[in-house]
C-alpha cells in the first residue's frame, strides 16, 4: 500500500502521467456506460474537471488555469441539463466547449513540452496525455457537426442512424495515429475538410513534437 504522502509526491513530480491514466481509463469505461443516462455526463463532467486540475498541477505549462475552468464550467453545466432536462439542443454547445477545451489542454501541454532543451520523465508521459486529448478534441468536434450537420459520418452498420460517441472516438484515434479510417467515414464536405485537418495535425504532432522528445532524450544518454 502506498502511503497518501507517497501518492501526493507522485503527482507532484509526473502530473502528466496521471492525465494519461484518466483518459486511458475513461476511454474503457465510456462504452461500458454509453447506454446509461448519467453515465456519459458523469463522465464527461469527471474527466474535464481532473483536466482542470491536472493541467494547473503542471506548473510550467504557459496554460492560464482560469481559462480552463471558464471554458469547463458552461460544458459541465450544459451537460447536466441534458441529462436532467432532457435538453438535447445543447449537445452542440457542450461539444463545442468541450472540444475547445481539450484542444486548449493539448496546446498548453505542447507549450510545457517545448519549453526547454531537456526531456523530462513527466514531459515524456506529456506526449501521451497531449495524443489523447486531441483525440478527445476531435472526437467531440465530430459530435457537434453530427448534431448541427445530421448524415455527417456513416457506418457499414445502421447507417441512417448517427455514429455513437465511442465510434467517433474510435475514428479520431484511428485518424490521429494515421493507422487508418475504421468502419466509420466522413460523408458530407465539412465533416471530410475536418477529418483531412485531424490527419495533418497527427503527422505533425509525431514529426515535430514526438521526434524532438526522442532527440532529446538520445541526446542526454
Amino acid at each position: 500500500m502506498f502511503a497518501p504522502r507517497q501518492v501526493l509526491a507522485a503527482t507532484r513530480r509526473h502530473p502528466s502521467a496521471i492525465l494519461l491514466i484518466v483518459q486511458l481509463v475513461g476511454l474503457l469505461l465510456y462504452p461500458m456506460l454509453e447506454s446509461t443516462r448519467v453515465g456519459p455526463v458523469a463522465l464527461s463532467a469527471f474527466g474535464i474537471v481532473v483536466l482542470v486540475f491536472t493541467t494547473g498541477m503542471v506548473r510550467r505549462t504557459p496554460g492560464l488555469t482560469w481559462l480552463s475552468v471558464c471554458l469547463a464550467l458552461p460544458a459541465i453545466v450544459m451537460l447536466v441539463l441534458q441529462a436532467v432536462q432532457e435538453m438535447s439542443w445543447l449537445q452542440p454547445w457542450s461539444a463545442t466547449l468541450e472540444a475547445l477545451f481539450y484542444f486548449y489542454a493539448a496546446g498548453s501541454l505542447v507549450a510545457y513540452m517545448m519549453g526547454d532543451m531537456h526531456a523530462t520523465t513527466d514531459e515524456l508521459f506529456a506526449a501521451g496525455a497531449t495524443f489523447t486529448l486531441l483525440a478527445w478534441g476531435f472526437a467531440y468536434s465530430y459530435v457537434a457537426l453530427q448534431a448541427l450537420q445530421p448524415g455527417s459520418f456513416g457506418a457499414a452498420i445502421h447507417p441512417e442512424q448517427p455514429r455513437s460517441w465511442t465510434e467517433l472516438m474510435f475514428l479520431s484515434f484511428a485518424l490521429l495515429s494515421s493507422t487508418g479510417i475504421g468502419d466509420v467515414i466522413p460523408l458530407r464536405p465539412l465533416a471530410r475538410a475536418l477529418t483531412s485537418l485531424e490527419m495533418f495535425v497527427g503527422v505533425m504532432y509525431l514529426a515535430a513534437v514526438v521526434s524532438r522528445l526522442i532527440g532529446l532524450t538520445l541526446l542526454r544518454r
